[in-house]
């Protein structure tokens, strides 16, 4: 195709508001989006934004028509401990401070049982990186349980939701080897890790020296080691942890390259940063609206037919802060419905977005514990009056479902059972008798 010829600039200077729509309509036609178009892009002003999102819109509806998903799940913080200390986090915990916590074995099975009462299919876990490495108390916890490592634990955990519910684990639980990998893709059908970013000059998130486990170097080999083994991997940035906007444009071309060379990552997370009163980051200006929605328009244009998710209970400047309290794993249930809560979260989708993430009627996100889910009500409400169709999918995507059933065992039968003939959630699930 011969693109037509938009306005020149002079050398060295950035392209103006005219040039750039006239680059959205060559990248509407088919022409791929340069990086230095979406740096670019990233930083448009208001006049354009609209045509940005339209673009994106359009990518989204040309690939991913007239749908967006989410997954019904249980939240299961198997541990706060962590041996980094990230200036966002307020998850973390040292061993012995107030509100830290590894749930049991009984714990985890009695909020899953719970979930699956409600329509849950995803067994969320999350968990700190290593805490056993720097906590003495970790490793007496694990003796205590009878596991070598938090890992081992984790692993016994997805097998336990595995066999006894018909809940499908997901884990987050950080760094992993290929051998991890290759130990729990057995139990889960999907695994996760966020890239965050790929810069190393983000010392505020995350302090030399404190958190071993977040260079960007290692969190890629974990997902290049994922794509080697095929395993279907949910990813994605962070943004507004100091990076600049190349470092996001370099950050979604790195998430890109992997996918081209394995085609294994099912799911982009595009995660604004929020303010929280007792981390380090807590004066921190959080990104607003408008660069969350240039950020996933952006991540549309580059990302294409890919899989992209932004959580609807951290749309900025529009959720409505409950107090800050300390989780408690143990108890917990759906914030009480407050009109207005979320009101306008629906706007994500004007950036190209086909996915919600997790949604749980149940537990709450405790990386986000000021913020709750929408309804599941008020989410299909508001996706509607966007012009989209809810629909509830599993912890891995359609287009991967069929791989992981082909490895058999008990993963594939709970696997097969849950899954309608489009890849995505049954609505009604026959009761194990």
């Amino acid at each position: 195709m011969v693109f037509p010829t938009t306005p020149t600039k002079r050398p060295g200077a950035a392209p103006g508001p005219e040039a750039l729509v006239g680059l959205l309509r060559e990248v509407r036609q088919g022409r791929p989006l340069s990086r230095e178009t979406a740096c670019e892009l990233l930083r448009c002003d208001e006049a354009t934004l609209p045509q940005l999102l339209a673009a994106a819109r359009a990518a989204k509806e040309k690939y991913r028509p007239a749908i967006i998903t989410y997954s019904r799940k249980v939240f299961l913080p198997l541990t706060n401990l962590c041996r980094d200390y990230c200036g966002y986090c307020t998850f973390r915990r040292d061993a012995g401070e107030a509100g830290a916590h590894t749930m049991t074995a009984d714990e985890v099975l009695a909020v899953a049982r719970e979930g699956e009462k409600l329509g849950c299919t995803e067994a969320l876990f999350s968990l700190g990186d290593r805490p056993e490495a720097r906590f003495g108390e970790m490793r007496e916890t694990l003796r205590r349980l009878g596991y070598r490592s938090t890992l081992h634990y984790l692993e016994a955990m997805c097998e336990l939701v595995l066999r006894e519910t018909r809940l499908l684990p997901h884990a987050n639980p950080g760094l992993l080897s290929s051998g991890w990998i290759e130990r729990l893709r057995a139990s889960n059908p999907s695994l996760g890790l966020m890239l965050e970013s790929t810069s190393t000059q983000l010392g505020a998130a995350h302090p030399q020296g404190r958190t071993p486990d977040k260079a960007p170097a290692l969190r890629l080999r974990t997902l290049e080691d994922a794509g080697r083994l095929g395993v279907p991997f949910t990813t994605g940035i962070l943004i507004g942890i100091g990076e600049t906007p190349a470092d996001r444009v370099d950050s979604l071309l790195a998430i890109r390259r992997l996918h081209q060379t394995y085609g294994h990552i099912q799911e982009v997370i595009i995660q604004n940063f929020r303010v929280k009163p007792r981390i380090p980051m807590a004066t921190w200006r959080e990104p607003g609206m408008g660069d969350m929605l240039r950020t996933l328009a952006v991540a549309r244009l580059l990302l294409r037919d890919m899989n992209i998710q932004a959580p609807p209970n951290l749309a900025p400047q529009l959720a409505q802060r409950t107090p800050h309290v300390a989780p408690q794993p143990a108890q917990n249930r759906h914030a009480p419905e407050t009109p207005g809560v979320l009101d306008g979260y629906e706007r994500l989708i004007d950036g190209g977005i086909n996915d919600w993430g997790g949604v749980s009627p149940l537990t709450p996100d405790f990386i986000n514990p000021e913020a709750p889910w929408p309804h599941l009500a008020d989410l299909q409400r508001r996706t509607a009056a966007a012009g989209q169709k809810l629909v509830q999918r599993l912890p891995v995507y359609p287009e991967f479902v069929g791989g992981v059933v082909a490895r058999g065992g008990r993963l594939a039968e709970r696997l097969r059972a849950a899954v309608d003939d489009a890849g995505y959630a049954r609505t009604t699930v026959n009761r194990r008798g």
